[in-house]
C-alpha cells in the first residue's frame, strides 16, 4: 500500500503566483486549472481552483484561490511545510529563495540538536521549516 500526506494551500487570487514562484524553487512540473474551466462565469473565473506541483525528489503539494465571496488573512495558516533531508546544498539554497520577500523567523544555521535548520514565512504567507541533518 502506499500513502501519502500533501498539504493544500489556500490563497487569496495568488495561488498561480505562489505557485509558480514555487515551481521555480523546488522545480518540477506544475498543473493549474481555473474555475472557468469547470463552468464558474464572471468575477473568479480565471482564479485557479486546483493546482499541484511535483517534484523529482518526490515531493508534492498543492493550492487554490478562495472561491468569490471567501476570505482569507494571509500569515494566519494552520499549516506549516516542513522540508527536510540531507542535501544541504539544495535545501540550503531552498530555503534562501523561499526567504526572498518574506521574513526570516529562524536562520538557517546550526542548533543545538545537531541540525542545520532555519523557519520563514515566505511573500505569500506559508511557514516553512528546513531541517537538514
Amino acid at each position: 500500500m502506499n500513502l501519502n500526506l500533501s498539504p493544500y494551500l489556500h490563497f487569496d487570487g495568488t495561488a498561480r503566483e505562489a505557485m509558480t514562484f514555487y515551481r521555480s524553487v523546488l522545480g518540477g512540473e506544475l498543473t493549474m486549472n481555473t474555475f472557468g474551466e469547470y463552468g464558474m462565469e464572471g468575477d473568479g473565473a480565471d482564479g485557479v481552483m486546483h493546482a499541484m506541483l511535483r517534484t523529482e525528489e518526490g515531493l508534492m503539494f498543492m493550492a487554490s484561490d478562495l472561491p468569490p465571496g471567501t476570505t482569507l488573512t494571509p500569515g494566519d495558516a494552520t499549516v506549516t511545510i516542513a522540508l527536510s533531508g540531507d542535501e544541504e546544498e539544495r535545501l540550503t539554497r531552498w530555503f534562501h529563495a523561499l526567504a526572498e520577500g518574506g521574513e526570516v523567523h529562524v536562520p538557517l544555521e546550526k542548533q543545538m540538536w545537531g541540525d542545520v535548520f532555519g523557519q520563514l514565512q515566505d511573500r505569500y504567507g506559508v511557514q516553512w521549516l528546513v531541517d537538514i541533518g
